[in-house]
């Protein structure tokens, strides 16, 4: 998302089912405001650090439906991936599939509610995003409504 000016606010974000329990989201925003110092969006250590973070929040292993972008293809995050097989299991999407992904669902109503936000810096898109996310993480039903959008289900 970008707002007047330079820069860009930048998401990711993991939406967690588990049969009988409540679902959750685990999501970094990142601002960029075109400074050669800041990094332009997420690298491979950012997804790493997000899989650790919610594997340290949910207290057991994960079962990962991730989409093709090609930061998720890298060497060091298949690397990662290998090397914590015991608790991380990865299945990838078809190449261009995010109708299948209810991450997407999730992008899609941050998108909409701030589509006509007329801010006035980078750091209100930034703000607006943030709280638009936090509003969502407390809405189980929210989150589930973007699985069931896939047309996936969860087995017991």
């Amino acid at each position: 998302m970008r707002g007047r000016g330079s820069g860009r606010v930048s998401m990711a974000g993991m939406t967690c089912y588990k049969p009988g329990k409540r679902s959750r989201m685990f999501y970094p925003v990142r601002e960029y405001s075109g400074r050669k110092d800041q990094p332009n969006g997420f690298g491979w250590r950012g997804f790493r650090d997000l899989l650790v973070r919610a594997r340290a929040q949910l207290g057991g292993p994960i079962v990962l439906v991730w989409d093709n972008v090609r930061i998720h293809l890298t060497a060091p995050l298949r690397e990662f991936i290998a090397a914590n097989a015991d608790w991380l299991t990865v299945f990838q999407l078809p190449s261009y599939a995010p109708d299948l992904n209810s991450q997407e669902g999730i992008w899609s109503m941050v998108k909409r509610d701030i589509g006509n936000l007329a801010a006035a810096d980078l750091s209100q898109i930034t703000r607006a995003v943030k709280r638009r996310l936090k509003q969502t993480q407390y809405r189980p039903d929210l989150i589930d409504g973007c699985l069931t959008g896939t047309g996936l289900i969860m087995d017991d």
